[in-house]
């Protein structure tokens, strides 16, 4: 299918935020019930004709298989009645976004190639380890934030995914890894980040809703203690964020200065590093048991000083803010204006914020081989692209 949503319109180009607009509806008319709250379930079904009771009763059969076993198809749901599970395929539909290409790097990070119904396509990842698995999971179909070290942020933005596609990543990452049905223990993926293609608080209500149904003890089941969110400073959105969401806080920092911040994450002329850490440090359920994550990109010659470090350290302190920084060697790309710092350079960063007491690894690049690295979302979506032109 060929994309037929126009671009999404942009307010300004500093703090582009995206224009809210419908859904866009399926081309068959069925109602998606993958992102549906539980009442919003029952409603959907009461306005296709069931009695309130019958709609009462289904929804929580549906929401089980769903949830709970990963069931898409109506016809293996086997408590409820033949005659009624064709007319639930007849109105409703329980999908996955369409998976157009599906990689494995060298070192077990999955990457996957997505499309929305209505033919556009994003990114997934997922990345083992040896304690933990975590999937990082896109808000948007491109993004508007131009950070200038991110592949990701030069493309545009089309629009904002909504909650079943956010909610469908969670459920075909567990699809190809054999996890239905749900359970609290032993599963591969523990983790999500909102990490992936867009800023989140840029599609704060479909991001809110998603997550509310992957943190339901009755729907996924992931502790919120096991979700981060990752922001690159929308400070209007965050309080909303701890107050209605309540997940880990990530904030992209990736600079010290006015100026450097100025450069690499244009956000920044909005919305200063001063009103950012302020609102870190206001930031609801932030404490040292569940400390605020600064990304921090390095970039050689431009952010990764020993001057940068100490101020790093000097801001952290100033703020009080129970955090960590998680260095991040910088991911090439083609067109990239920037070069990864040294590793010694690296080292030496890292060192100094340690030493102050303030936890700083440096994270190790995964998916490279399969353009799965953070930063890198957008080339193998770039590449189908050509392909299907030439």
């Amino acid at each position: 299918m060929s994309a037929d949503t126009p671009l999404m319109p942009i307010a300004g180009a500093i703090d582009p935020v995206p224009v809210p607009r419908a859904a866009t509806k399926r081309a068959d008319g069925r109602v998606e019930l993958v992102g549906l709250s539980k009442a919003h379930i029952r409603a959907e079904l009461e306005a296709a004709g069931l009695e309130a009771g019958q709609a009462k009763l289904r929804a929580k059969q549906l929401w089980h298989w769903i949830y709970n076993r990963g069931v898409s198809d109506f016809a293996a749901m086997s408590d409820i009645a033949k005659a009624q599970r064709g007319w639930f395929a007849e109105h409703f539909v329980i999908s996955r976004p369409e998976v157009v290409e599906a990689q494995v790097s060298t070192d077990g990070t999955r990457k996957w190639l997505l499309k929305t119904h209505d033919g556009h396509d994003f990114e997934m990842v997922f990345i083992p380890d040896a304690d933990r698995g975590t999937l990082c999971v896109s808000s948007q179909v491109g993004c508007t934030l131009n950070c200038r070290f991110c592949h990701t942020g030069t493309m545009q933005l089309v629009r904002n995914l909504e909650p079943a596609e956010i909610v469908g990543q969670v459920m075909l990452a567990r699809d190809a890894l054999g996890e239905w049905p749900s359970q609290p223990e032993g599963r591969l993926l523990t983790n999500i980040v909102m990490m992936g293609m867009g800023e989140p608080l840029y599609n704060f209500d479909n991001v809110r809703d998603a997550l509310k149904i992957v943190m339901d003890g009755d729907g996924l089941g992931l502790s919120r203690r096991r979700i981060t969110l990752s922001t690159s400073g929308v400070v209007p959105m965050m309080g909303r964020a701890g107050e209605e969401i309540g997940v880990n806080l990530a904030v992209s920092l990736h600079a010290v200065t006015k100026e450097v911040r100025d450069e690499i994450v244009p956000l920044n002329r909005k919305y200063g590093i001063e009103q950012l850490l302020e609102a870190c440090a206001a930031y609801p359920g932030a404490n040292n048991a569940r400390r605020i994550t600064f990304e921090y990109v390095m970039l050689k010659d431009k952010n990764d000083s020993d001057e940068h470090a100490r101020e790093l350290v000097r801001l952290i302190r100033r703020y009080r803010l129970p955090a960590k920084v998680n260095l991040i060697p910088f991911n090439p790309w083609p067109g990239a204006a920037y070069e990864c710092s040294d590793e010694d350079r690296i080292r030496s960063f890292s060192n100094i914020i340690f030493e102050a007491g303030i936890s700083a690894p440096v994270r190790t690049p995964r998916g490279r081989d399969i353009d799965a690295a953070c930063g890198q979302l957008k080339t193998a979506a770039e590449r189908k692209r050509r392909k299907a032109a030439a």
